[in-house]
């Protein structure tokens, strides 16, 4: 009786397995919002940062800003020790002087050779003197002259010294070149700062904190739906629960090929009026690149799903959809956008309130039928 009842069991579990229905797991088309959107990662920046060096050498001698000072446009931030520079001033000056002054002796001269060079055509022209004499006159006179041009040139080569020694000494003063915050100081009073091959960074200002703007690494595959003018939603580590608002307002033709993947920066203005976004802060940024708020929609799954045993079109996207008598037909579509879960289907044979295949039902949930008392399912054969 046991035997026969075991092998009722397995004829029972052979049937059903070979000829059960196919059973679909489908979901409904509907309409609703669908939001494509490109992730990507940057740097929370300041629109405008202005570095602050320094042209000349030396010892810094006084700060007058630190960290987080707000300046104004023309506002000493800092000095440098002058005593050197006005050395310099000092030397070009007395140098300016002793040009000027052989500047006048040779003038006087040339008043003199002017003189006597008048005097020889004379006394030429009288047959007193010789031809000689008065060649030599007039080489006097002309030497004179060139002499004079020679101090000229003395002259101004001394008040461009002094000029230049006058403009280092005023570079020892640093001005901040724009309103703003001061967001770094690189130096301290008494370090030494070497102006050779390129200027030092003292400080760097940023002119607006009000304003900022993310810089962000979008990749190859995603920059074609990103423009100007897209919103931009981004969180930032230091607030993880709340979301901040910007516009694009620039993507950049530049490509930035690191490791052969290639990105391109996008730039996005934000709002900061609540100083909440500090500089350098790294922004998950999620960018919205269409949206349809009445999109005729169906799971992502649905065009993904394949029907075994049935021919792939891969040029042409499909959908199975559920028929009154519950068969299964494909429907070639034209995708629209998409977001994670959802397809806006644009073109087709697909209405709303269609079921739409988005897989096949477990065997298991086929079969959950009571079995038999005492019989036991032994292990399958693949």
């Amino acid at each position: 009786m046991a035997g026969l009842l075991l092998l009722t069991g397995a004829f029972w579990y052979w049937y059903r397995a070979n000829h059960a229905e196919i059973s679909y797991k489908t979901q409904v088309a509907d309409r609703g919002p669908i939001t494509a959107i490109v992730t990507a990662t940057g740097a929370v920046n300041p629109v405008v940062s202005v570095q602050v060096g320094s042209q000349v050498s030396g010892k810094i001698a006084k700060l007058y800003a630190d960290f987080n000072s707000v300046v104004r446009e023309g506002q000493v931030i800092a000095s440098i020790d002058q005593k050197p520079y006005i050395a310099r001033v000092s030397q070009a000056k007395a140098a300016l002087k002793n040009a000027q002054a052989t500047l006048a002796k040779a003038k006087n001269m040339l008043a003199q050779r002017t003189r006597e060079q008048r005097r020889m055509a004379t006394l030429r022209q009288q047959q007193f003197v010789s031809q000689a004499d008065l060649d030599l006159a007039n080489t006097n006179y002309n030497d004179a002259a060139a002499q004079v041009d020679v101090a000229q040139a003395q002259v101004d080569q001394a008040q461009a010294t002094l000029a230049s020694a006058e403009l280092d000494l005023g570079y020892t003063t640093i001005y901040s070149p724009v309103n703003g915050t001061i967001v770094s100081r690189n130096v301290e009073e008494g370090q030494t700062v070497v102006a050779s091959f390129q200027t030092p960074t003292l400080f760097v200002i940023a002119q607006d904190l009000t304003r900022m703007q993310v810089i962000a690494n979008v990749s190859e595959s995603d920059i074609g739906g990103v423009a100007e003018g897209k919103t931009a939603d981004f969180r930032v580590d230091a607030y993880p629960r709340e979301f901040f608002h910007g516009l694009v307002t620039q993507v950049r033709n530049a490509p930035i090929s690191i490791q052969n993947v290639v990105t391109y920066d996008v730039i996005i203005s934000v709002d900061n009026r609540e100083l909440k976004l500090k500089p350098g802060m790294t922004a998950n940024v999620t960018i919205v690149t269409a949206r349809n708020e009445n999109a005729l929609r169906v799971p992502t799954t649905a065009l993904r799903f394949r029907m075994p045993g049935a021919p792939l079109d891969k040029k042409q996207p499909q959908v199975w959809v559920l028929d009154a008598q519950g068969r299964a037909k494909n429907v070639a579509v034209t995708p629209g956008i998409a977001d994670s879960l959802y397809t806006e289907i644009t073109e087709g044979e697909v209405r709303e309130g269609d079921a739409v295949v988005v897989g096949l039902a477990e065997a298991e949930d086929q079969s959950q039928e009571t079995l038999p008392p005492g019989f036991q399912m032994g292990p399958r054969i693949r």
